[in-house]
This record gives C-alpha cells, structure tokens and sequence, in this order.
C-alpha cells in the first residue's frame, strides 16, 4: 500500500499519517513511500513502530537521504519521476495532504487502475467519464479506512 502526501507535514497531517502507516503494518500491508520527510515520514514512523516493513523510493541518488524508519531504500536518481515507481509499487494509494507531487501520484495510480483514498488531500472531478474522480475515495479519518468512523 503506497502513502503519499506533502512532504512537509502539519500537527493535524503527522498523526494522520502516523496512524495510516501504523494500521497498514498491523493488517500486515508493506507501507511504500517517497522515503522523505513529512507525510512520508509519519507514515514509515508508524508501520516501523509496529514492525512493519517500509520501501522508501527516493527521487536522489544517495539512499542516506531516506528517513531513519525505511527499511528497504530505492535510490532511484530519477528526481519527481520517481512518483510513478511510488505508486506503480502498490495496489492501492493513500493520500494525505499533498502537494502538486501528490496531485501527480493520485494521477498515475488511477491511469494505472489502483484505486486511491483521499485523506485530507485533493478532491478532483471532471466531466464525462471522469465525473465524481471514479476510483478516487474520499475519507474523513484514518478510521474510516477500515470502514469504521471516528
């Protein structure tokens, strides 16, 4: 399961992410990040807390660059191209927050037909066939992931 988000995270996205990366690893699901600071972080933080496994694709060269809780490191020197490896490495993508990389991200896993969960991140739609972001699922807490609510 790929978590994506904005790089630099806030008092209300850190915890969010925290608790994404920790119930991902408890279901036993291998969180897939950017392996970078903020959103990325928080969610690796909380899958390793609970001894979860987490890839962290990095868009440099060097894989000290990755943050202190990935436990498997892809330098790929490819810089924001490395957004289609994040979550062409999943199934399913969540979003939380988000930036115009994260936009991105929710882009190339829906032309890929992975479903994503909006967490406090974008909304889109679109006429057509693209009306209501088919594929695209809105939540309101990390709970209501699982189908429970908050």
């Amino acid at each position: 399961m790929a978590v994506i988000g904005k790089g630099t995270a806030n008092e209300v996205l850190e915890p969010l992410a925290e608790t994404v990366g920790r119930r991902l690893a408890e279901a036993r699901a291998i969180v897939v990040c950017g392996g970078l600071g903020g959103v990325m972080e928080a969610a690796a933080r909380g899958a390793h807390g609970v001894d979860g496994e987490v890839i962290g694709i990095l868009p440099g060269e060097d894989p000290g660059e990755a943050n202190p809780h990935v436990t498997h490191v892809v330098a790929t020197g490819i810089g924001h191209a490395r957004n289609l490896a994040v979550v062409a490495s999943a199934d399913a993508v969540i979003a939380i927050g988000g930036e115009w990389g994260t936009l991105a991200e929710m882009a190339f896993a829906r032309r890929l037909g992975r479903p994503v969960v909006a967490l406090r991140s974008w909304q889109v739609s679109g006429e057509g066939t693209m009306a209501g972001a088919p594929g695209i699922e809105v939540a309101s807490s990390a709970m209501a992931l699982a189908g429970n609510s908050d």
